[in-house]
């Protein structure tokens, strides 16, 4: 109750809650749920769908070994010595 009354006054116009919440709606004053769109989420594929504005990209892994050479290759050249 408290997390979608913070939402609306926090000017949130969508709120994502788990469908075994939906039960608990009833508590929620219906001038809170009015100016709220409120979605029951299943798995959180659906949450991902509406939260993020696109899907992200895969990172492509770097072998850890490259990585480490290129940690001694560079090795002391960001250390200041006073």
């Amino acid at each position: 109750k408290e997390k979608l009354l913070a939402a609306l006054r926090g000017g949130i116009t969508k709120v994502l809650i788990p469908k075994e919440n939906v039960k608990d709606l009833a508590e929620i004053p219906d001038n809170v749920k009015k100016g709220l769109e409120i979605v029951p989420m299943t798995v959180i594929t659906e949450v991902l769908s509406h939260a993020l504005v696109r899907m992200p990209e895969p990172v492509e892994e770097k072998p850890a070994d490259a990585a480490a050479a290129k940690t001694s290759e560079n090795k002391g050249k960001d250390v200041i010595h006073h």
